[in-house]
């Protein structure tokens, strides 16, 4: 995956935004104003952030060298994913749709079943 199929896919989230609160080389992917991805436009090639269960990003981090600790972020929560084609796409949607859907499960419920995220 690269970091235009990155930003396409987290846009393609229902009700995900972006944004810039740290300049230019950095987007941000919210929903509901609380971020699940970040996107590190000056790194080669591009690193993303993503939010993560804690015993996952463990065992991630132990499987894959392309996913580390979170840059800037609390480690325990957050994974830094390195885009460097060493992973399979769909390993970084999973992801993607992991860190989401975190976000999404500590929205309040009514929040929740606006996104259609409940039953």
């Amino acid at each position: 995956m690269n970091a235009e199929s990155f930003r396409a896919y987290c846009l393609g989230k229902k009700a995900a935004t972006e944004g810039s609160p740290f300049g230019p080389d950095n987007i941000v992917f919210k929903v509901k104003a609380k971020m699940f991805a970040l996107l590190a436009l000056d790194e080669v090639p591009p690193r993303v952030n993503l939010k993560c269960d804690p015993d996952l990003a463990e065992g991630l981090r132990a499987a894959h060298e392309a996913i580390i600790p979170g840059y800037h972020l609390n480690k325990r929560h957050w994974n830094t994913v390195i885009l460097d084609g060493s992973l399979p796409e769909r390993m970084v949607v999973e992801m993607i749709e992991d860190s989401y859907d975190l976000v999404v499960a500590k929205l309040p419920k009514s929040t929740q079943a606006e996104l259609g995220w409940l039953s």
